[in-house]
C-alpha cells in the first residue's frame, strides 16, 4: 500500500499533520528494577499504529502507510470516539482471546474485513498525542495516560493497555494471550512524548529473538531445504551477514516468494564461518534486494567474528518493518 502524504487533516481539528512520527523504544536485555515514576506496559504482538479517532477517523502504520481501507472495521469503531490521536498496537484477536500476529498480514494489499475470517481486529492504545485541537505531546506521560482513559470507553475494540509500577507484575504478563505478550515496555510517567529514537522508552523481550534482513536464499535440491542468508546493520549502518537460517517452513516460503526480488547478479559466496563453525565450506547463495525483514530466534551471544553460534530459526515475516528500522548491533 502506498504511503500517505503528510497533509493537513480534513476537519482541521487535529493540531498537527498526520501521519506523525511515533516514539521508538530501545531494546534492553533485562527488566529494569522498580523506581519512582517508572512504569511497565505489556509488549503486545501486533503492528504499531497511529489512530485518529472521531468523524474523520484514519489509521496509519508506523511508517505512515494509510491502513484505513484494510482495517475499515477499526476506523468504524474509531469514528464513534471523540476527536483524538492515539498511539498503540493493532492486534488480531482470535475468538479465544489469544493474539495472532500473522493474521494481520491477510489484510495486506488493502483488503478489508472478510466474512468468517476467524479473528477480530482491536487497538491496544497506550498514549494520547492529541485531544481535539490540543497537542498533548509536551505533557508528562502521566497526564496523557489520564486523558487516554477518559477518551476510551470500556469494552470496545479500542482499549487502553494496562500499566503497572511493579516489575514483578509485568513479568507475570509474559507469555499470556497465547504468547502474544512477549515482554514489556518501560517508560517514565514524567516524560513528554518524543518521536523516533529521541524517546527514553525501553523494550524488553522475553524470547531471545531479533529482526533481521534477508540478504539471499541458498540453492537447494528441494524447496524444503532452502535457507535464508540473514543480515543485520553494523555500527556503520551497513548490512552484514550474521548467519544462515535453518530450512524455511513451507508457509513462510510461500509468503517470501511474492516479496523477494533477486538482484540479477549470479550466486555470491560468504565464508563458511557465517553458516557454521570455523572450517565449514563457503556459503553460496542467490542475493536478493535487502528489503524483507523477518523475526529470527537466535542464541544469546555471538562469536567474536560476528555471527550466531547456531543457525537461527526464522519465525515469521515482518511486513510492518523496513530494513532501515533495525538498530545497529
Amino acid at each position: 500500500m502506498p504511503k500517505a502524504p503528510k497533509t493537513e487533516t480534513t476537519s482541521g481539528v487535529v493540531p498537527f499533520d498526520l501521519p506523525v512520527e511515533l516514539a521508538l523504544a530501545r531494546p534492553v536485555t533485562e527488566v529494569p528494577p522498580e523506581a519512582p515514576g517508572r512504569w511497565f506496559e505489556p509488549k503486545v504482538d501486533g503492528w504499531r499504529c497511529c489512530l485518529r479517532t472521531g468523524r474523520d477517523a484514519r489509521l496509519f502504520s508506523r511508517h505512515g502507510t494509510d491502513l484505513s481501507q484494510a482495517f475499515s472495521d477499526i476506523v468504524a469503531a474509531a469514528a464513534g470516539l471523540p476527536d483524538a490521536v492515539l498511539d498503540g498496537e493493532l492486534l488480531a484477536v482470535r475468538p479465544d482471546g489469544t493474539l495472532a500476529f500473522g493474521l494481520l498480514q491477510t489484510r495486506a494489499g488493502g483488503r478489508g474485513p472478510r466474512p468468517r475470517e476467524g479473528f477480530q481486529t482491536q487497538i491496544a492504545a497506550f498514549d494520547l498525542l492529541a485531544e481535539g485541537s490540543r497537542d498533548l505531546r509536551a505533557l508528562p506521560l502521566g497526564e496523557r495516560r489520564a486523558g487516554l482513559l477518559a477518551v476510551l470507553p470500556a469494552g470496545g475494540a479500542i482499549w487502553p493497555l494496562p500499566t503497572t509500577d511493579s516489575p514483578d507484575q509485568a513479568k507475570g504478563w509474559f507469555g499470556s494471550l497465547g504468547g502474544g505478550i512477549e515482554g514489556c515496555v518501560v517508560k517514565s510517567s514524567a516524560r513528554p512524548y518524543r518521536g523516533g529514537h529521541r524517546s527514553d522508552w525501553l523494550k524488553y523481550r522475553v524470547k531471545d529473538s531479533v529482526s533481521a534482513v534477508i540478504l539471499g536464499i541458498t540453492p537447494a535440491a528441494t524447496p524444503a531445504s532452502q535457507s535464508a542468508v540473514l543480515g543485520l546493520p553494523g555500527s556503520d549502518g551497513r548490512l552484514r551477514a550474521v548467519g544462515v537460517s535453518l530450512p524455511l517452513p513451507a508457509a513462510l516460503r510461500a509468503h517470501l516468494a511474492t516479496r523477494l526480488r533477486p538482484t540479477g547478479r549470479g550466486l555470491a559466496e560468504l565464508p563458511g564461518t557465517v553458516g557454521g563453525l570455523p572450517g565449514s565450506a563457503p556459503v553460496r547463495y542467490q542475493p536478493v534486494e535487502p528489503t524483507t525483514v523477518v523475526d529470527i530466534e537466535v542464541d544469546a551471544g555471538q562469536q567474536e567474528y560476528g555471527r550466531y553460534r547456531h543457525r537461527p530459526r526464522v519465525l515469521r515475516l515482518r511486513a510492518d518493518l523496513e530494513a532501515n528500522d533495525l538498530a545497529p548491533r
